[in-house]
């Protein structure tokens, strides 16, 4: 068994975790990085997202940043105890200091920080840019890193490498080590070369979610679990151990764990993100060929996580978008059909049913109603138009355009599992709280692994939150 001493130990290599080690050792502190992947396939998720970023400039958040994350960041909670969260920490009982909420300290830190890490980025030599992105139509801007995450990973763990930081490739890290005050001095990881190992030093949690062990999947969200797939091959490195090793040590939970980052995409396609996005312009249909829901209630990119939740409720999780031949004079419609597999195509209804097993007679049925459900009006593709349906259970809200111009074409779409929303609270230094929200010493979380969104996520945050608490929960462990 070998000993290795650090000042920071930081479990995980995606955004968060190289942003916790960057700005530790750019701290002076010797840091170690814990990685469960090999080397050419570092950075879990982050490696494989295009890294959408919810900011206006490449200093400003978005207008509705903190208030979007406040709205979705809790359940129902006892509106005496949402007010005292408001006011100063000092004054918050220990009940309302480990509340699983999200912290309105954490999300004015959260919105603070955006600017400074994106500048941070540059200077390592990172471009961002306002791009095309996947949505059609879309409430918020979204800045992306040119490149995408991969860009962002690449330009961290240079700056790591350059600054001595110490990676442990294919190792796990599977126990926190206490001191006999409590406070955490090291961990406990497996090596596929190196095999039992002990670090010493503070720790930096910054594994990821659960989105790619099924017994945590399934004791969360239950056996429908069984029909999500993380949204790229990185997620199946996120297993959870990050977030079960601080609440075995006590840490206070925050998320909602029951549920996750749901995302529409062709189950035929292996490559990452293969989402469909261009189902407002279509009706979706579950197995029995039947409308399950509103395709089209605003923009894409503020409503496709609702829709994709409606598609993952239908039997075995599984839907098809049906279109017609109008699709493909909408501009720019490849954009939002990210799938690298074509289309089920057909010069009848009748025909695509055949092709995609649905039963004929109801999937003719259920168009010819829609169809008739749908009144003249103004057809504006690349904007909220109200053209809806008259009289049709459940409506369709927008782009009501009926389906009868052949080819058919249709494409199968699943929910797929983006992040898990489940995991611990921090404070606004990225410090794990415990169960009377008051800091575990030594202990520190980024990224998937804090919990924060609840029903819904807050789009184009994911990626921020890693690296903005990464950054701090780094340059934190390596001052204290």
């Amino acid at each position: 068994m070998n000993t290795n001493a650090f000042d920071v130990i930081v479990v995980g290599c995606g955004v968060a975790g190289l942003s916790a080690a960057v700005a530790a050792a750019e701290s002076g502190a010797r840091v170690a990085l814990l990685e469960r992947a090999v080397r050419s396939d570092r950075g879990g998720q982050s490696r494989y997202t295009e890294a959408y970023l919810r900011m206006k400039s490449e200093t400003e958040v978005s207008d509705d940043f903190e208030t979007h994350l406040a709205e979705n960041g809790s359940g129902y909670v006892d509106p005496d105890l949402v007010e005292e969260s408001a006011g100063p920490r000092e004054t918050q009982s220990s009940l309302v200091k480990s509340l699983s909420i999200a912290d309105p300290g954490v999300l004015n830190t959260f919105a603070a920080g955006a600017g400074p890490t994106v500048a941070w980025l540059k200077q390592l030599g990172v471009r961002f840019d306002f791009l095309p992105t996947a949505y059609l139509t879309k409430s918020q801007p979204r800045l992306l890193p040119i490149g995408g995450g991969l860009a962002i990973i690449e330009a961290l763990a240079a700056r790591a490498e350059s600054l001595g930081v110490t990676f442990f490739y294919e190792t796990t890290a599977s126990r926190l080590r206490r001191g006999t005050d409590g406070r955490v001095v090291g961990l406990s990881a497996t090596g596929r070369q190196t095999g039992t190992i002990e670090l010493a030093g503070k720790v930096v949690l910054a594994s990821g979610g659960f989105e790619g062990n099924p017994e945590m999947l399934t004791r969360y969200l239950g056996p429908r679990s069984a029909f999500l797939r993380p949204i790229c091959k990185g997620g199946y490195y996120n297993r959870g151990e990050g977030i079960q090793m601080a609440l075995d040590a006590g840490a206070a939970p925050c998320g909602d764990f029951g549920s996750y980052h749901a995302e529409p995409v062709d189950p035929r396609s292996g490559k990452a993100e293969p989402a469909i996005f261009i189902f407002p312009y279509g009706i979706l249909v579950n197995k029995d060929g039947r409308r399950f829901t509103d395709e089209a209630p605003g923009t894409v990119d503020a409503y496709y996580e609702r829709v994709t939740r409606r598609v993952f409720e239908q039997r075995d999780g599984f839907a098809y978008v049906i279109l017609d031949a109008k699709h493909t004079r909408i501009p720019n419609y490849r954009l939002g059909i990210r799938s690298d597999k074509p289309p089920i195509v057909a010069a009848s209804v009748r025909e695509l049913a055949a092709k995609i097993s649905l039963p004929a007679d109801a999937l003719e049925q259920t168009i010819n109603e829609y169809n008739g459900a749908c009144v003249p009006g103004d057809f504006k593709p690349l904007e909220l138009d109200g053209l809806a349906t008259r009289g049709l259970v459940p409506a369709k809200s927008n782009w009501a355009l009926p389906l009868d111009e052949s080819p058919f074409h249709a494409y199968p779409i699943i929910s797929c599992n983006g992040f898990t929303f489940g995991g611990i609270k921090v404070d606004s230094n990225a410090r794990v709280l415990d169960l009377d929200g008051e800091p575990i010493p030594g202990l520190y979380a980024a990224g998937e692994v804090i919990g924060m969104y609840y029903g819904n996520c807050t789009g184009a945050t994911s990626v921020l939150k890693g690296l903005v608490f990464g950054r701090i929960a780094g340059a934190d462990a390596a001052e204290r």
